[in-house]
């Protein structure tokens, strides 16, 4: 019986032996690939590490078998044979300090590479982080009122297109929509400059027109070389049933009023263009029912060989249905966008539709 068992542990542990054997034959051939190519000596020597490690484990698994065959074969007590165990238990003595070495070497290494793609990671997510501030998902719910919105990024990394909406009094609602020239970080950092200090003009001034112009003032002593804003801001006041607008440069907005589509269209220049700008607003009545549509560039001119989508196009869409729920008109002219242009838009598109209910 002992002699089975001592031949079912040699069947065994030959082919362990055969398994490590081969891991540790390709873990050869990874080594002599890095001493060959990489210049990084904590790359070689952890390559060579794991290929002693390999090729330890396949020699005691080997000694196991010669020393397990012997003593079946033999049917001799299993002491003896088994005394060649001893050989890479030494051999595990002698590099063991080495292995625990190379193990923190590459427990360093792993945290090392875990802090890198954490970098990665922040880089790939920041224009998303950005766009969540500047152009985010949850607008607040204020009664009275139905709102749609669409943010759909660039081909570029990070861009400055915004849009906000809220409460500046009990009874006046603030929409803006804006965009900043270039791609990157600077003017996304502009862009939520101008977002957050329109906010605090807002409240401050009931013409929007003021609001326009202290904004204009403030970014335009920041300096900050070629960059402009194009901004549209509407007021909606449910108690006085008005509708106050301007626009810094900003391509017009569109209202659905009196059963017709009306352009609401710049009533100032872009801002940072000139510090002493100046703008003025517009008033028209507020029913219910009406809505107003804002945008940004990256909407209108989404190109088809030379043509361009157009204002008309995203008037003519609101004009077919004007009742449409403000979130599926705001779809519909993306969707609609997205299939004329003969290739992939790369401005960023922000929309942004309020409707009083």
């Amino acid at each position: 019986m002992e002699d089975l068992l001592l031949a079912v542990v040699a069947v065994s542990t030959a082919c362990a032996a055969v398994v490590w054997g081969r891991s540790a034959s390709h873990r050869g051939r990874v080594l002599q690939r890095v001493l060959n190519n990489s210049v990084d000596p904590e790359v070689r020597e952890l390559a060579r590490s794991d290929y002693r490690k390999d090729l330890h484990t396949a020699g005691l698994y080997g000694v196991i078998t010669v020393a397990a065959a012997v003593a079946a074969i033999t049917s001799s007590s299993p002491a003896s044979p088994f005394m060649i165990i001893l050989i890479p238990v030494v051999v595990t003595f002698v590099l063991g300090r080495r292995f625990v070495t190379d193990a923190r070497l590459a427990q360093n290494r792993l945290e090392l590479e875990r802090r890198a793609q954490e970098v990665i990671d922040q880089e790939d997510s920041a224009p998303k982080r950005w766009a969540a501030r500047l152009a985010p998902d949850d607008l607040p719910d204020i009664t009275g009122f139905e709102v749609g919105r669409v943010y759909q990024a660039g081909t570029g990394l990070m861009a400055g297109d915004f849009y906000d909406l809220f409460r500046v009094a009990p009874t006046r609602v603030a929409a803006v929509i804006g965009d900043v020239t270039g791609h990157g970080i600077e003017p996304s950092i502009t862009a939520f400059q101008a977002k957050y200090l329109l906010r605090t003009f807002l409240r401050q001034f009931r013409d929007p027109a003021q609001a326009l112009e202290e904004l204009n003032t403030q970014m335009g002593a920041m300096d900050r070389g070629e960059e402009f804003i194009s901004l549209c801001v509407v007021v909606f006041d449910t108690a006085a049933g008005t509708l106050r607008f301007a626009s810094a440069g900003h391509p017009p907005a569109w209202l659905w009023h009196e059963r017709e589509v009306s352009p609401l269209r710049a009533t100032g220049p872009l801002l940072m263009l000139d510090p002493k700008g100046t703008y003025f607003s517009r008033e028209i009545g507020l029913d219910e029912g009406d809505m107003a549509l804002l945008y940004t560039d990256g909407l209108a001119e989404a190109r088809n060989g030379d043509q361009l989508f157009g204002e008309d196009r995203v008037a003519s869409i609101i004009r077919r249905d004007p009742g449409a729920a403000p979130d599926v008109l705001c779809k519909t002219l993306l969707e609609a966008a997205r299939d004329f242009s003969d290739g992939p838009i790369e401005d960023d598109v922000a929309i942004l539709a309020v409707r009083r209910a």
